[in-house]
């Protein structure tokens, strides 16, 4: 079950580079999910950008990590309007940033939950929606999957 609340949304993160941007969305992570370890969650996310960046191109970044103790898949949503240099595959900076922790015993659900994310950030349109939208609802309401929304 993929958990995404509202106050896990930053709107203007002051992030200036890959590091710090890590350390903020982490840092919100543990502020709105309290059985999570800070340092521990920071070295995760850092060990999984090791593997390869997690920045896709097209101004975003997927970082994500299996995180023991947790007991569902946590979403988190950050915006950079000036943009952070992620080291992003097509080396253009990133300004939407969407971290998926998952519990390491649930690949299936954490895989369909990247992909779901993944398949909204694709589209040149949800981008734009994200680059522009005000306030948490209206990104709640993009990453709602059609079938789950009231």
């Amino acid at each position: 079950m993929l958990q995404f609340k509202q106050q896990c949304i930053l709107l203007d993160m002051q992030a200036t580079n890959k590091e710090s941007a890590l350390k903020e969305l982490a840092q919100m992570a543990v502020e709105n999910y309290h059985n999570l370890d800070s340092a521990r969650l920071y070295s995760t996310l850092l060990e999984r950008e090791q593997i390869g960046s997690t920045g896709v191109g097209n101004g975003v970044a997927i970082p994500h990590g299996k995180v023991a103790g947790l007991k569902d898949i946590i979403f988190c949503f950050g915006r950079s309007m000036q943009g952070v240099n992620f080291e992003a595959i097509d080396n253009r900076p990133v300004y939407l940033f969407a971290l998926l922790l998952s519990p390491a015993e649930i690949a299936s659900e954490y895989l369909q939950a990247l992909a779901h994310i993944s398949n909204v950030l694709k589209q040149h349109t949800n981008r734009l929606k994200l680059l522009q939208v005000h306030s948490p609802q209206e990104i709640v309401s993009l990453f709602t999957p059609p079938s789950k929304k009231p």
